[in-house]
């Protein structure tokens, strides 16, 4: 590490934990102190649950405390949970590509930390508030809330509304509910009791049934074929399932079938495999117990690609050129032979 980096982020940390030290009041006049009745401000993030909910946390906290508020992002949302979200919702979006950020008298930056992403780095922000461990070369920034502790950086704008006396609309509440759930992965993941203080609060505010709505909405109907074509293709040995889908246009449709074959009883393994672009996905699912699927990827797949997981889920990706199938097809007995050679040689 340089020493410039280094003195960055030794003065970052010192920020933060200054900052940390303070009640909830102090740090939302902290940030309240940095905007004037005729700023124009754009908040960055890299949209995904967490940040959009964030986002909107700070399009009300500011909504007479600056003239406008813009949310902009860079990356596609390619999720079919996210789009539902977005649309349902009705959050307010523009590409950060589309606009011009020196336009903007204020920027602010949620549930992200400029070295994520390199068209963060280009920016200055004037605000920056988020749970993700601390990183990266900073520029001088007014306001730095930086938690790692936390578990979603909606729990933290819970508390900026809260210290705000502002009650969430049933909207906001829906957003930062979800948000809160899909980063701490329904309180399986790293949370604090500030997460669930959070969680509580919004409970009865939100709509979740629309949440629910949002958690199951990962197929778009032109997807429904792939469940057709895994099924067609299925084959059951030993208490395992294997498929091959074919082409498909996103990997995540793996996945969603994967657990969907998963849910049978009596299935101790599922094998699911796919062509996306120039590369063979394969998903893996098991109990985790005396199983490793992570293992049983790295062995079947370790050396012709990118291979590996957990204990009950794990991934492999390889390179159609590596399989050196010739001018025969991936099928699901290809994919069965793969594994099997190393399933049945060895306990994972």
């Amino acid at each position: 590490m340089s020493i410039k980096k280094h003195a960055c982020e030794t003065e970052l940390q010192k920020s933060c934990s200054q900052l940390s030290l303070k009640t909830a009041k102090n740090r939302l006049l902290a940030f309240w102190d940095i905007f004037e009745k005729e700023d124009t401000v754009l908040v960055v993030i890299n949209a995904d649950p967490d940040a959009l909910a964030a986002a909107l946390a700070v399009k009300k906290l500011l909504r007479y405390k600056a003239k406008s508020v813009t949310i902009a992002h860079p990356n596609e949302i390619r999720r079919v949970n996210n789009q539902s979200m977005v649309d349902r919702l009705k959050i307010p979006l523009v590409r950060l590509k589309d606009v011009k950020p020196d336009d903007y008298s204020k920027r602010v930056m949620v549930d992200s930390q400029p070295h994520h992403l390199p068209v963060f780095e280009k920016l200055h922000f004037n605000a920056i508030i988020d749970h993700h461990p601390l990183g990266g070369e900073w520029s001088e920034s007014s306001f730095v809330d930086i938690r790692p502790d936390y578990g979603a950086t909606s729990t933290m704008m819970v508390e900026y509304l809260r210290a705000a006396g502002l009650k969430p609309s049933i909207a906001l509440a829906t957003a930062l509910f979800y948000g809160i759930k899909v980063d701490t992965q329904n309180f399986e993941q790293k949370s604090l009791l500030a997460d669930g203080v959070a969680f509580r609060y919004l409970f009865t505010i939100a709509n979740r049934d629309l949440v629910r709505k949002f958690e199951l909405t990962d197929l778009r109907r032109s997807e429904l074929k792939y469940f057709a074509q895994a099924l067609d293709a299925l084959k059951y040995s030993k208490g395992r399932y294997y498929t091959h889908v074919g082409k498909v246009r996103s990997p995540d449709v793996l996945v969603i079938v994967a657990d969907f074959l998963n849910h049978v009883g009596e299935i101790d393994w599922v094998f699911v495999s796919g062509i996306h672009g120039e590369k063979l996905v394969v998903i893996f699912r098991c109990d985790g117990y005396r199983k490793n699927a992570g293992r049983i990827a790295e062995r079947s797949f370790g050396e012709l690609g990118s291979a590996g997981g957990h204990k009950g889920a794990a991934r492999a990706e390889v390179p159609l050129k590596n399989l050196e199938l010739g001018d025969k097809e991936f099928t699901t007995e290809t994919l069965k032979r793969f594994i099997m050679r190393h399933i049945e040689a060895k306990k994972p």
